[in-house]
This record gives structure tokens, sequence and C-alpha cells, in this order.
């Protein structure tokens, strides 16, 4: 068998007992994630609210920070983006519907667009296989970026519930693989031993 000198993998044995139990946590960590988000989703929706408007703050103390730089060829501008930046930032987190109506828009507004490329891809497709699906996709897209851009803010809350539920889903299904992963390494290492 021949081995590259720069092969950094670690043997089998030694990689995969760790893995299990980071697959666990893992899958805790998202289960507790999916748990919160499910039962607090307003409140889950307005953290994701406040760190978008921090993020906007932030951005605008970067911009109005390089209004000092002499090379800056573009001060007033910059500085004018930053003021700007700071005062939308302080409004998502002061208007937190206000927000969560712009985050909803955004997302209706992409899942439009998405369901438009799709059905036209799926019409423009010819006898392509799977042109059904990109129909079908393009369809339930589109429908469900008008109700998402009709009402924002309530089908967020419903959008945070469902995503919520998936969390759920997919943290046992990790905690699952993980004591799986447990299981057939304690094999290995009788078969082994």
């Amino acid at each position: 068998m021949v081995t590259d000198e720069f092969d950094t993998q670690a043997p089998p044995s030694l990689a995969m007992p760790a893995s299990w139990q980071a697959t666990v946590l893992l899958g805790a960590l998202t289960l507790v994630l999916g748990l919160v988000v499910t039962f607090h989703p307003t409140s889950s929706l307005n953290v994701v609210a406040i760190l978008l408007g921090i993020l906007m703050i932030f951005s605008g103390i970067f911009h109005l920070l390089r209004v000092f730089d002499v090379n800056e060829v573009h001060r007033v501008w910059v500085g004018i983006v930053g003021l700007l930046f700071v005062v939308i930032g302080v409004l998502l987190i002061r208007h937190l519907n206000l927000t969560l109506a712009i985050i909803g828009v955004f997302i209706g507004i992409t899942w439009i667009v998405q369901g438009l490329v799709s059905l036209i891809a799926g019409f423009s497709g010819g006898t392509r296989e799977g042109r059904i699906w990109w129909i079908a996709f393009g369809a339930i897209s589109l429908i469900a970026g008008v109700v998402v851009a009709v009402a924002p803010v309530t089908s967020l809350n419903t959008l945070a519930v469902l995503l919520g539920m998936w969390f759920v889903i997919m943290g046992i299904f990790e905690i699952v693989a993980g004591f799986m992963l447990r299981q057939a390494l304690s094999r290995t290492d009788t078969v082994q031993g």
C-alpha cells in the first residue's frame, strides 16, 4: 500500500470513536434548536431581526471609520452610506414587525422568481426527463412565494414553526445515527479484540 507523505487523514480506528459523540451532540443541539423555534417562533424571528439590525449598525460603523482614512477616495459617499446603515440598523431593531415584513417579502419574492424560473425550465425542456418535477416545483414555489409576499409576518411565523419541526426531526435522526455508529464501532472493536 502506497502512502502519500502529505496524507494527514487519521486512521479510522482513531477518528471514528469521537465521531459518534460529535454526531449525538450535533443532533442534541439541533433538537433543542428545533424545539425552541417550534414553540417560540415569534421570539426566534425577533432574534434574527435584531441580529440583522446589529449587522447593519456594525457595517455602518465600519464605513464611518473609513471616512477618517486619508487614502479613501470617496470619503463623503462612504460616510453617507455608513450613516444610512446605522440609521437602518436602528430602525430594524426598533421596529421588529417592519423587519420581519421585509424578510418575509424578500423570501416571498425569491420564491416567486425561483418558481417562475423552474416553470420556464419545465415547460421549455421538451421531453426532458424530470420535466414534470420542474413544473411541480415551480408551481409550488410560485404559490408559496405569493402567499409569503402577501402576508409576510404571519407566513414567517408558520415557516418558523415548520422549520423548527424540521430541526426536531433532523436532531432525532442525528442522535439515532450517532448511537447506531457507536454500536457499530463497539461491534468492530469486539471483532478485532
